[in-house]
């Protein structure tokens, strides 16, 4: 018997944390390296979000908060929600968390039991599979297509469902296609989960505020009020208000699944950071005027990034609705040699590859569950991502 875990064998690293240390220790030996690997905005916390956390300091807001976070924000999200997405919860159905991974970790480790299922649409972020398998459930992957925008459909979702699902994970926008649904596509997919009534939702709406042109944001209660007391509804001001580092997600749903996850959360950290807390209640309260200046700079960005992969030999790369990432196939790629004399085998010799050779870090399909593609971050300057493309460009049309 070793000295670690069982579980730790079942469970991979994060391929994104990865690429992007991968990127950081080339840029260390001083190869110059465009780093597209990350999920991170590249613009600044707004500076009214900054005066807020600066004055809760002053008030001395530094003592443990309650563990499901303090009233005010409580207060905020529920005023959010209804606000947003025509959602009624009361300030005791919200929950707060270090970040939306923990809210949806919780969410796991308070529901799944050995065997129990979880459907997850591919591709997927990378932690959900992972977060399943730590809480001793089983991740269920139903793979989407180009075809379909990568969207879930209806009926293999119909045929992934058995008596042990208990929940399916939607994230719309998504990470890493960027798909997000309609509300038509959403209904085609609630009325799925009415026929099955022992499945309940977790969506992830980190990227609800990032879509383009005249797409309109919806979240699977919205849609299907029938759903309401069978999801959890899931979402952060990481992505919208260039808050990561900052560290709060949030979740709101029924309250017997709140004070679980609540109970779950006392024994493990206790309440987030209340300094980021008091920034996070003038994030949702406070004005929103930089939200679409954040669009209009990353529409602008995909679709760049959208027009110069596409020029790329062997490159097809999809227009995507939100977030901000892309997710090309290089299928075309696959079985050619690399400038290296290496023979491209998979989606992840591509982005090695790439990496190696013109200083372009991003991420293979298949750590997504789904390949042969690779994802790229645009949340980087246009400056950058011209030269980043280019290069691209360059490392596809070598390819023999």
């Amino acid at each position: 018997m070793g000295f670690l875990s069982d579980t730790l064998s079942r469970v991979k690293p994060s391929a994104t944390i990865v690429m992007t240390q991968k990127a950081r220790d080339l840029k260390a030996q001083g190869k110059d390296v465009i780093s597209l690997s990350v999920g991170e905005p590249d613009f600044d916390t707004p500076d009214h979000i900054k005066e807020a956390a600066i004055a809760a300091i002053r008030r001395n807001e530094t003592r443990y908060p309650p563990v499901a976070g303090i009233p005010p924000l409580r207060e905020a999200i529920a005023r959010k929600f209804k606000r947003e997405n025509g959602l009624d919860y009361k300030p005791s159905q919200t929950i707060v968390g270090t970040g939306g991974k923990q809210v949806i970790y919780n969410a796991l480790l308070a529901t799944m039991n050995p065997g129990d299922e979880v459907i997850v649409p591919a591709p997927f972020w990378v932690s959900y599979p992972e977060m399943v398998a730590l809480c001793g459930g089983k991740a269920v992957l139903v793979d989407t297509t180009m075809a379909h925008g990568f969207k879930l459909q209806p009926e293999p979702l119909e045929r992934a469902i058995t008596p042990r699902t208990k929940w399916i994970i939607l994230n719309s926008p998504s990470n890493p296609s960027g798909a997000a649904y309609s509300r038509d596509e959403m209904k085609k997919i609630t009325d799925v989960l009415l026929r099955h009534p022992q499945v309940w939702v977790l969506t992830d709406d980190m990227y609800e505020h990032l879509v383009y042109g005249d797409f309109q944001f919806v979240t699977p209660a919205e849609v299907e009020p029938k759903l309401y007391e069978r999801t959890l509804t899931m979402n952060g001001v990481s992505k919208a208000y260039a808050m990561t580092g900052w560290r709060i997600g949030y979740a709101a749903g029924p309250e017997h699944l709140i004070k679980a996850m609540d109970f779950v959360q006392g024994q493990q950290t206790s309440g987030a950071s209340t300094i980021a807390q008091w920034a996070a209640v003038e994030a949702l309260d406070g004005p929103q005027d930089h939200l679409p200046r954040f669009r209009k700079a990353f529409e602008d960005r995909r679709d760049l990034v959208v027009s110069m992969l596409n020029q790329a030999k062997g490159l097809r790369c999809p227009t995507p609705e939100g977030a901000f990432y892309v997710y090309p196939s290089c299928a075309e790629a696959i079985g050619r040699k690399a400038p290296s004399g290496k023979t491209i085998d998979t989606d992840e010799d591509f982005v090695t590859e790439l990496l190696e050779t013109e200083g372009v870090a991003t991420v293979h399909g298949s750590a997504f569950g789904l390949g042969p593609n690779f994802r790229v971050s645009y949340a980087t300057s246009n400056a950058m991502l011209e030269e980043a493309c280019s290069r691209i460009q360059r490392f596809c049309g070598a390819l023999r």
